[in-house]
């Protein structure tokens, strides 16, 4: 009788390490994906929390159809920037490396950097990656890439290209240590919705640090996402997030930038209605409040610092 008893005890047990060897592999099978074209039907937890990321790390992870835009790192606390009084604005952009591609930009940033202008200077610096041919998506022409800023044009008046102090500047608009090439979802959605919080904590007077890093994978030329991290001096306002580099309806080659049309592709709060009401016949155009760009193409130049 005690035999059996221990017999049954011993049945869950089984199945449970069975269980566990399973996931195991399939983790293992996971772990081994490079693109993002593996898709899944079951949907990730909003705006996930990971409890800590490295650059190493980050870029070795590789967004699955379905997946929420935005990872929260660390409960959204900061990991490489910390409270630190300054006097003076200046913004720290990391030189080009040897494949052209920009690095980590840390901006020390008062209510003095915000600003808006009617005259902008052309943007015609070509970012690593950019491919920016028109996609057809389910019938419609999108073009798929922006130049994307690592720190928003509106909060860098007042700074020239080198990110030191110069009054009268006009924000950082065709910088190419402030420039990666970001899909335009990224870039017009949840990109703009960090630094919006930044936008709003300067002008409120508040001085904020701000922190921005492209991920690559190996030598890919197009980031597959961008770590963001922001804190104001007072403490009220503070982020640490990833950002996936994706856009519904398409997977992109992040080793060289191009793209190629998947309607099955789903990013969730990407229905495409952005991408596709901002591009007319002339190019592409942003229309919100702090944004617009006018691409006139040149030949690719290597600029270093």
């Amino acid at each position: 009788m005690r035999k059996r008893i221990l017999s049954l005890l011993l049945v869950p047990l089984l199945l449970s390490g069975c269980s566990t060897s399973a996931t195991n592999e399939t983790k293992s099978e996971s772990s081994n994906v490079s693109t993002t074209e593996r898709k899944t039907d079951v949907k990730t937890e909003k705006n996930q929390n990971v409890t800590s990321g490295s650059v190493k790390d980050m870029s070795n992870w590789t967004y699955t159809s379905g997946e929420e835009p935005v990872k929260v790192i660390n409960n959204d606390q900061p990991t490489t920037i910390k409270a630190e009084d300054f006097t003076k604005a200046h913004i720290d952009y990391a030189s080009l490396d040897s494949l052209n591609r920009t690095g980590t930009a840390t901006a020390y940033l008062t209510k003095g950097n915000l600003g808006r202008s009617k005259s902008r200077t052309e943007q015609v610096w070509k970012p690593t990656g950019w491919h920016n041919e028109p996609v057809n998506v389910n019938g419609s022409r999108v073009i798929p890439q922006n130049r994307g800023h690592l720190i928003a044009y509106t909060m860098t008046f007042n700074l020239n290209d080198s990110g030191k102090e110069e009054q009268g500047h006009l924000g950082s608009i065709n910088n190419p240590y402030n420039l990666f090439t970001q899909t335009a979802f990224s870039n017009q959605k949840t990109m703009t919705e960090t630094e919006q919080m930044v936008r709003t904590a300067l002008a409120q007077n508040k001085k904020v640090i701000y922190q921005v890093t492209p991920i690559f994978h190996g030598n890919d030329l197009m980031a597959r996402g961008v770590w963001v991290q922001a804190l104001s001096m007072d403490g009220t306002m503070k982020f640490n997030k990833y950002l996936w580099n994706v856009q519904s309806g398409m997977q992109f080659d992040y080793a060289t930038g191009r793209s190629k049309s998947d309607s099955s592709f789903e990013v969730p709060g990407d229905d495409g209605q952005t991408q596709k009401a901002n591009y007319g016949n002339n190019g592409y155009k942003k229309h919100h409040n702090y944004h617009h760009s006018s691409h006139h193409f040149q030949s690719y130049h290597h600029y270093r610092k």
